[in-house]
């Protein structure tokens, strides 16, 4: 069964922990088939894509076709990001489309205000069809990540994640939420959003599983072609420009909730018959109403990366599925194609590719395929026939009339972003997504008493809004950067004041008068993609403290309700004992007042609105994903529900961390990690540090534990002279090349008592070693320093076999401590390259 036995998983034909049920003609099973990551489209079903281009555009983007040259056809297939392409390299290379990454924004501002990104609109667009050159002037498409809401525009409605959506199973509410996407994406001069996610994920250890709306591919089928609706309208409407339309984007085509261990990025070795009832089921209802683009996944299938898998692209998805659209890929996914790099890759325009999402490598790829293409080693009919369909759908969207964005229906209408009917929409549906594990006669709350509100995600925009907001990560916010949201603390306040109470925040749930009950907040805090991978499903020991404030509110008697952010079902079977009541909230986003709406009643007692919620995959009885379930898929009380016995559940005991990407934490190193000191020559004269106090390098280091986040969380080390090299070593060789490609940070978080002559950071492969200078000036507290991975690769470093991944090395007298060593984006003071 392979990892179709773990939790989360589902098996076509059988019922398993999440619970849902397939069925597969057995007489089209491929097993037999042998040749691994080659599809057989003929097993596949077909499908009707409704999208017919009239006569008079399609002789119009052929004419274009026919006067375009070999240049302008080459930049059609192009996709650059805002942060490494100028408006006059679109206007020079004649570029498709733009986007913008995560962590990217007008004129180098992630935190640009709505107004700067339309104009920045109006500038590429007006470079593209500048034609002092002359040429056609095709006119550049902006694609941007507005994943639940234009989530990256401070003011924006942000809408409940994915998962949350899908524990609200209402179609006609996905609906309404892309339709207020689509206006809202339209106020700030964007046509294009990366959106649906329709992935199914069948491991909840994956960094994105909140992306996708339930492990059960037809729950997630029932919501595909809503949200596409909502978004581009009917399937076949066209010049949606005119309107308050976007194009849409399903990805990540094909078995990206699939991969083996839930790894971002990752293989799935599955049967092509579990590829195809499974994850091939959502493309469906995509196709059948009309999406315009797929995006294609980093992932792999039986060993065959996505982006240049024909027989999946090529053969399944524009040939027997009837996808009409244009196919792009994933940041810089081209490059992990075998035989390619990021710089150079034909064979993903030769297997399907119609668009190379090249953010930063965007002109060597222009420059490799136009020499290529001028060498013959292109079929030109591929060029054509993937510029033609970039073309259809630009004609569809209207591009080629719709003048600048500022000037298009929408565009500028403030009002519109973040608006009251918006919210509303979003505000239902947090309601409507809210899951009931447990009710001890503790809910709904009387408004009229007194109610203390604890845990510190309470008050937290951000926290509850989760990854892909605002920022890549989602982190690095205040609640100042969310003009008009709500926290889950003002929504409890409102409401319990509206009816005559009062409130209490209080994170670590002390009190200045006793409550009448108590509401602790607690759960994951924001990630995105494969910096949320976990090695199990269990939450990380350090947000943990929220349960003792649970325990020692209810030995005090006092009720408490537990309510849990979160971007998947996690082991928290202290918190279910602790609560007497159990909410599972999701990641809800800027619509706070939605929690409140539920959990208070009026002033009779009785709830204003229900719990509709149902768990969208099964909830974990152990951290391990092999003990099966606590909570069936489809699982979710309301108020109707009878009374139920409370049998205390077992408790076990989990990690410091689970996080692949945190490598020294609470004074100790991962596991499979070691600590070492050495005299920066090698490893002969070299001490492991396992306990504290230690010495090193005959007496020369002096290391010891302090403080940091915890008692001796940190490892201090006191060097009387010359050269000392502090480590991190693996067990094994690690491939850091996604986490370049996604411009993350080796985070260093350090205090200096006496700065050292000099210093530097390295990170040293089989293949070479990388280092630049870091500045360990005196500090009276801990700095997280970031050191970007692109700027060691940049300096030599073997960024896909490292062994010692981080080696601080300092020169002279010194004294410093080490509190963590992770990858991630939240540096509080970059590094420069040199």
């Amino acid at each position: 069964m392979g990892q179709f036995a773990v939790f989360g998983g589902i098996l076509a034909g059988v019922t398993t922990l999440a619970g849902a049920q397939t069925t597969t003609d057995a007489t089209a099973s491929t097993d037999t088939l042998s040749e691994r990551g080659v599809a057989h489209p003929e097993l596949w079903p077909k499908y009707h894509y409704p999208v017919v281009t009239p006569m008079d555009e399609e002789r119009h983007v052929e004419d274009l076709l026919a006067r375009m040259t070999l240049e302008e056809k080459i930049g059609q297939l192009v996709q650059a990001d805002i942060c490494c392409a100028t408006p006059d390299d679109i206007r020079k290379y004649h570029i498709g489309s733009i986007l913008v990454g995560g962590s990217d924004g007008p004129n180098g501002n992630d935190f640009a205000p709505a107004p700067e990104w339309l104009k920045t609109a109006d500038a590429y667009y007006l470079a593209s069809v500048d034609k002092r050159d002359g040429g056609v002037g095709i006119p550049v498409i902006w694609g941007i990540d507005a994943v639940h809401g234009n989530s990256n525009i401070i003011g924006a409605t942000i809408f409940p994640h994915n998962i949350g959506l899908g524990a609200a199973r209402n179609p006609e509410l996905i609906e309404k939420i892309g339709a207020a996407t689509a206006q809202e994406i339209r106020v700030t001069g964007q046509e294009w959003t990366f959106a649906p996610t329709v992935t199914v994920p069948q491991d909840y250890r994956w960094g994105r599983a909140y992306e996708g709306y339930s492990s059960d591919p037809k729950l997630v089928a029932s919501y595909v072609g809503a949200m596409v609706r909502g978004l581009q309208g009917p399937p076949g409407q066209r010049d949606l420009l005119a309107r308050d339309k976007v194009i849409a984007s399903t990805k990540h085509f094909l078995a990206d909730g699939g991969t083996k261990n839930g790894v971002d990025q990752g293989d799935a070795d599955i049967s092509e018959q579990e590829l195809r009832d499974i994850h091939g089921l959502p493309y469906g209802p995509a196709i059948e109403n009309g999406v315009a683009t797929v995006m294609t996944s980093f992932s792999s299938w039986q060993g065959v990366k996505m982006a240049g898998n024909k027989s999946l692209v090529t053969g399944v998805l524009k040939g027997q599925m009837d996808f009409g659209g244009f196919v792009v890929t994933d940041w810089n996914a081209h490059g992990q194609i075998k035989g390619c790099t990021n710089d150079s890759c034909p064979k993903a325009l030769e297997d399907g590719i119609d668009m190379y999402m090249a953010p930063n490598t965007w002109k060597p790829i222009y420059e490799d395929l136009l020499k290529r293409a001028k060498a013959g080693e292109i079929p030109m009919s591929r060029i054509d026939d993937a510029v033609l369909r970039i073309l259809r759908v630009k004609s569809r969207l209207g591009v080629f009339t719709a003048g600048k964005p500022s000037s298009r229906p929408l565009s500028g209408k403030w009002d519109i972003l973040g608006s009251p009917a918006h919210r509303a929409i979003a505000r239902e549906a947090v309601r409507e997504s809210l899951v009931l594990l447990k009710n001890q006669g503790v809910l709904p709350l009387k408004p009229g008493g007194r109610l203390l509100v604890a845990g510190e995600g309470t008050d937290d925009i951000a926290r509850q809004s989760g990854g892909w907001t605002i920022s890549w990560q989602g982190t690095g916010l205040d609640n100042s950067m969310f003009p008009g949201a709500t926290s889950l603390w003002t929504g409890l306040k409102h409401a319990v004041e509206a009816g005559g109470g009062t409130a209490q925040l209080s994170p670590d749930g002390s009190f200045t008068q006793r409550p009448d009950a108590a509401i602790v907040v607690f759960g994951e805090k924001p990630y995105a993609e494969f910096q949320g991978d976990r090695a199990t499903l269990a939450l990380d020991a350090d947000l943990t403290g929220p349960y003792k404030t649970m325990a020692e509110l209810k030995a005090q008697g006092i009720p408490v309700v537990a309510v849990m952010i979160t971007g998947r079902p996690l082991y928290v079977n202290q918190a279910l004992n602790a609560a007497d009541a159990f909410v599972v909230a999701w990641l809800p986003g800027s619509e706070g007042e939605g929690l409140a709406d539920v959990l208070i009643g009026d002033a009779q007692g009785h709830a204003r609105y229900d719990f509709k919620g149902k768990l969208p995959t099964a909830w974990p009885k152990t951290p391990s994903m092999a003990d099966g379930a606590l909570y069936p898929y489809g699982y979710g009380l309301n108020y109707e529900s009878p009374p139920q016995a409370w049998k205390p559940l077992p408790e076990v005991k989990t990690a410091i961390t689970n996080d692949n990407h945190v490598w020294f934490t609470a004074g100790q190193p991962a596991s499979s990690w070691s600590l070492l000191v050495n005299d920066g020559n090698g490893t002969a004269n070299e001490t492991r540090i396992t306990t504290v106090p230690a010495t090193a390098l005959g007496g020369r280091v002096t290391i010891s534990a302090t403080d940091y986040k915890v008692q001796e969380g940190a490892r201090r080390f006191s060097v009387s002279n010359g050269l000392v090299a502090v480590a991190l070593r693996n067990f094994n060789a690690i491939d850091l090349r996604r986490e370049t490609n996604a411009k993350v940070m080796l985070l260093l978080t350090a205090r200096v008592w006496q700065a050292p002559e000099s210093a530097e950071i390295s990170s040293v492969g089989t293949g070479g070693t990388g280092a630049i200078q870091i500045p360990l000036d005196a500090t009276d507290h801990f700095v997280r320093y970031g050191i970007p991975l692109e700027c060691l690769a940049q300096k030599g470093a073997d960024i896909q076999a490292l062994t010692e991944p981080f080696v601080l090395t300092t020169t002279g007298k010194t004294d410093f401590a080490i509190g963590e060593i992770r990858l991630g984006t939240d540096a509080e003071k970059v590094l420069p390259c040199k």
